[in-house]
């Protein structure tokens, strides 16, 4: 006699969803077990790890002369936020903080989420620093930093001379 569980998939006539639902249940059963537990619910995971390292979408380029940076920031204030020029680096710095609470018939129900951010976005050389521009609107920081007017490229032709005929000999 064997202890071990029969774990065959019998047919079932009278069911036609009957087989559906025993191959779900031994497919749970696999899962649960200690090596498979980490996959069973990987979007709550995943879910978790965004607040603990929120990063905001940046979005850097350049328009009319100037180097534009877009920064997206939903449910933030400009007071959330502080914008430093530091060693030739454009820092966006902030921290979003949102509560709900919600009461429904007998259920309170309160949600927290917390994370700081720090981007730096180099910054070329010769820009002036009171030229710098920053706006928030909508959730969306944009800031225009002049670019230093590139110096004209200079070329100068350099003509190839031939073999000389004494080199040629030695």
């Amino acid at each position: 006699m064997s202890s071990r569980k029969d774990t065959r998939l019998a047919r079932t006539g009278a069911d036609p969803f009957g087989l559906l639902r025993q191959m779900t249940s031994e497919v749970d059963r696999v899962v649960d077990q200690p090596f498979w537990g980490a996959f069973r619910r990987p979007l709550q995971s995943l879910a978790a790890h965004r607040f603990v390292t929120w990063s905001p979408g940046v979005d850097v380029f350049e328009k009319n002369g100037c180097l534009v940076t877009k920064v997206d920031l939903p449910g933030l204030k400009k007071e959330d936020v502080t914008v430093e020029l530091t060693d030739g680096h454009l820092v966006i710095e902030g921290e979003r903080k949102s509560e709900t609470e919600e009461t429904k018939d007998s259920v309170y129900r309160c949600e927290r989420e917390y994370g700081r951010f720090y981007r730096a976005v180099p910054l070329p050389e010769g820009v002036k620093l009171e030229d710098i521009k920053a706006s928030f609107s909508d959730g969306v920081l944009e800031v225009a930093v002049p670019l230093p007017a590139k110096p004209e490229a200079k070329s100068h032709r350099v003509e190839i001379e031939g073999a000389k005929a004494d080199t040629a000999a030695a």
